[in-house]
């Protein structure tokens, strides 16, 4: 597992120690701080290669450097590792031990792609998705199949006449559900086209039976990561069989914006059901999870699994000019409203900004403040009132305060 990371002249910061718990890390913070260059890094320092473009130094004359430490859980050895930037090279050195790892590991990118480092397939390569290439197929250089993607494997598991991976599959869709009662269920494969020779997987749904490749992009992501999930899995067992080798004891999982493309009714679900997921793979298996999230629902859902000994909650923050990473205290909500409203977001009221405004300036008049720091159509009490009845609903807990204190105004 990743204990610990430390990036000196790489990224928004000068400077970033961190240090990671056993299973769930999660961070959040404004756009632009550092929570998807984060999670580049850690791949990188998990597999020896990137996810995308390699991380750009800082341009100062002290050296760029990434380096860290994890244990394998194996014989709980404990490895450091250390790279730096040569700029003469216009490369970093000495990148990781991956094949100290003994980790599966997944890396869900925001753009749909997704990343997979299997030891028992490959210690030098990592395989790269796109969203196309998940669903159609991988290829390496020499033409090899990598993988089948996702349409095609579908289809072979669900005609095999074993079907012990495709009701994995279909397990595995159904706890990535959001409605208990509404699981989504796969259906018959068809034809759909004259052109594409394939059948197609499809689905069932309340409106009748929709092919995948018609759903909607937060159902293609859930589908996508379900496939991606049961096909690493089912894969690495099969690498493992084949090197007469036991299958890992831990996965790593990476997972970028967990709200990407999903409704509320997903967003409350997702990451419990995801690490749900992974530790029902094997009976015993290690889950340790990065994870990136702007939702406070995704927050929300967290508080009846979240385990202060073994997840932590990491906040970016720009402070005085310059970025920095702290672990932020565990404190329950209790809605999503309380998760809006908290430190970690920022926001001084769940409402619109010209709400919020037209609050603030209802509050300054209560406390006879000057009003001239308030927009001129916002200094009286009947300007305030005319903003409040256009921008509140008849039920907002704000009215009563406002309405006394109007009324013994006028008294």
């Amino acid at each position: 597992m990743l204990k610990k990371m430390h990036l000196k002249r790489v990224g928004p910061a000068p400077q970033l120690d961190v240090e990671f718990t056993d299973r769930l890390n999660i961070f959040t913070g404004d756009n632009g701080l550092g929570k998807t260059f984060l999670l580049d890094i850690i791949w990188c320092s998990l597999t020896g290669t990137w996810a995308d473009n390699p991380a750009w130094p800082q341009l100062t004359e002290e050296t760029p450097q990434i380096s860290g430490s994890f244990n394998n859980q194996t014989n709980g050895e404990t490895k450091t590792f250390h790279s730096y930037f040569d700029f003469e090279q216009q490369q970093w050195r000495d990148l990781s031990f991956p094949a100290l790892l003994n980790s599966l590991v997944i890396y869900v990118r925001v753009d749909g792609g997704f990343c997979v480092f299997d030891p028992a397939r490959s210690l030098s390569t990592a395989y790269h998705f796109s969203h196309y290439t998940l669903w159609n197929g991988l290829k390496d250089n020499n033409d090899k199949v990598l993988s089948n993607g996702l349409i095609q494997d579908w289809v072979k598991w669900q005609n095999q006449p074993d079907k012990t991976t495709f009701q994995l599959l279909s397990r595995v869709i159904k706890q990535l559900s959001p409605h208990p009662n509404e699981s989504i269920e796969p259906g018959e494969p068809i034809r759909i086209s004259v052109e594409d020779v394939r059948d197609i997987p499809t689905i069932k749904m309340p409106y009748g039976t929709v092919p995948i490749i018609h759903t909607s992009a937060g159902m293609k992501r859930i589908l996508g990561l379900a496939y991606l999930l049961v096909w690493t899995w089912y894969e690495h067992l099969q690498a493992s069989k084949l090197r007469k080798k036991p299958p890992v004891e831990q996965i790593t999982l990476l997972m970028d914006e967990v709200e990407s493309h999903l409704h509320p009714q997903w967003q409350r679900s997702i990451l419990p059901a995801v690490l749900e997921v992974a530790a029902g793979l094997q009976q015993q298996i290690k889950i340790q999870a990065f994870a990136t999230t702007h939702s406070p629902l995704v927050l929300a859902s967290l508080e009846p699994i979240f385990n202060e000994e073994i997840d932590r909650l990491f906040l970016f923050e720009l402070q005085r000019q310059q970025v920095t990473l702290n672990e932020f205290p565990w404190t329950k909500q209790g809605d999503t409203v309380g998760w809006l409203t908290s430190e970690i977001f920022g926001l001084k009221q769940a409402r619109s900004q010209q709400a919020e405004i037209t609050i603030e300036a209802a509050e300054a008049w209560m406390r006879h403040d000057n009003m001239n720091a308030f927009p001129e159509h916002l200094r009286t009490p009947a300007q305030i009132q005319l903003e409040l009845e256009r921008l509140l609903p008849g039920h907002d807990p704000f009215w009563p305060r406002w309405i006394v204190k109007t009324e013994a105004h006028r008294t």
